[in-house]
């Protein structure tokens, strides 16, 4: 949904503008994370930003690629920025990047900064993005921070292919089976149970059950493939489309060990990078944790982040010190947090603990492929075992009759 929101600093600065979230508290929570106080918060008529148009398409991963890449280029060879986004424009075919750029081209022309524009959309651009643009906005280095943005979203989206790619083959293994599965129930079971009905000779009560199933769902095959697709559907919809969906699929998932082990590698990995990126732009500490803590996906280390800054730095304690308070993150991260704080290059320590989650998130999700992949074949197995087995039985009991 589209807010328009009019709300004030803490120097009490009356500031308004346009922002795209799920609903009125995530509007508020956007106005609270930026230490703004809301006075108005309505949502627009017809309020379906570019980020809600499915019909056009919606701004994308490669998309954001693009754009950064493109601009930090055209600023390296001199172009300025307004120049740079009507370039832009007339490259763009895709609808919904053509009008946000459109949209960005005017707030130039109106005088108002580039974050701006960005910030109304944290659907898509999220804060660390927002803050970065906004710092290099007010130290000049766009052109770097574009770069380095470039550089950052081009590594996601390889861990994203890195998980795309490892799910693959459990998923063809999980169908495959799932048809032939189907395939035995809703044409071998009918038939072979036709020929003992016709027979006269009583299977035994294994396979009469297994052909009761059989031929329950050939029966009501349409209604039974319809259903599970509809059910694939909005299972896809709530648990990948749906704030609280994905929020109940990973406290649920969470609490499995093996995938415990990838979201909290994946928590720390983006905490390092995030962090890394925000204090090379210069943002303050404490401000840096909190932007840290909304890009993490699980609850305990947001929590931790958030005291880290706010109980820990607010009442003098060193970023190792504070660090060295929350169980939840490994030793080895505390300490280089510790070491590198009193060296004087936190950022770069960071930016290197990114890179070695990175890879540690890789080979987890390797790890919890090849874990996946025998408990499918094992679990399928004895699915399609059961029903040949209540299919073979009989078959050898009818030939034993002659």
């Amino acid at each position: 949904m589209l807010f328009h929101y009019l709300a004030a600093d803490k120097d009490g600065k009356i500031s308004e503008g346009d922002l795209e979230v799920d609903d009125f508290n995530q509007a508020l929570q956007f106005l609270a994370g930026r230490e703004l106080r809301p006075i108005s918060v309505k949502p627009l008529k017809g309020g379906e930003g570019i980020a809600s148009r499915r019909i056009f398409g919606t701004i994308n991963l490669t998309d954001k690629i693009f754009l950064c890449r493109y601009l930090s280029l055209m600023l390296r060879v001199g172009t300025d920025l307004l120049s740079a986004v009507n370039i832009l424009i007339s490259d763009f075919d895709k609808p919904a990047m053509k009008e946000f750029l459109m949209e960005v081209r005017d707030n130039i022309g109106r005088g108002q900064p580039l974050y701006s524009v960005f910030a109304k959309y944290p659907k898509i651009f999220s804060p660390v993005f927002v803050n970065l643009v906004k710092a290099a906005e007010a130290s000049g280095n766009l052109q770097e921070t574009f770069e380095s943005l470039a550089a950052a979203l081009s590594k996601e989206a390889a861990l994203r292919s890195v998980i795309k790619a490892a799910l693959v083959y459990p998923l063809v293994l999980l169908f495959t089976s799932l048809g032939i599965f189907l395939f035995l129930v809703t044409f071998a079971l009918p038939k072979i149970a036709k020929v003992f009905q016709e027979s006269g000779i009583q299977a035994p009560l294994f396979s009469r059950v297994v052909f009761a199933i059989g031929l329950f769902i050939n029966e009501h095959a349409f209604a039974f493939i319809g259903g599970i697709a509809l059910a694939i559907l909005l299972g896809g919809y709530f648990f990948g489309m749906n704030v609280f969906g994905r929020r109940l699929a990973r406290s649920f998932f969470g609490k499995l060990p093996i995938i415990r082990k990838v979201f909290h590698e994946l928590a720390i990995q983006r905490f390092a990078s995030t962090t890394s990126s925000l204090l090379k732009a210069g943002l303050p500490i404490v401000q840096t944790l909190n932007i840290a803590a909304d890009t993490v996906n699980v609850e305990e280390f947001r929590q931790a982040l958030k005291r880290v800054g706010e109980e820990g730095l607010t009442k003098g304690l060193t970023v190792g010190d504070a660090f060295k308070r929350e169980a939840i993150f490994p030793r080895l991260v505390t300490n280089l947090i510790a070491i590198s704080e009193k060296a004087g290059h936190l950022e770069d320590v960071l930016q290197t603990l990114a890179e070695f989650y990175s890879a540690r998130v890789e080979a987890a999700i390797k790890s919890l492929v090849s874990f996946l992949e025998p408990v499918l074949l094992l679990t399928m197995g004895l699915l399609v075992g059961l029903v040949a087995v209540s299919i073979i039985i009989p078959i050898y009991q009818l030939t034993s009759q002659f």
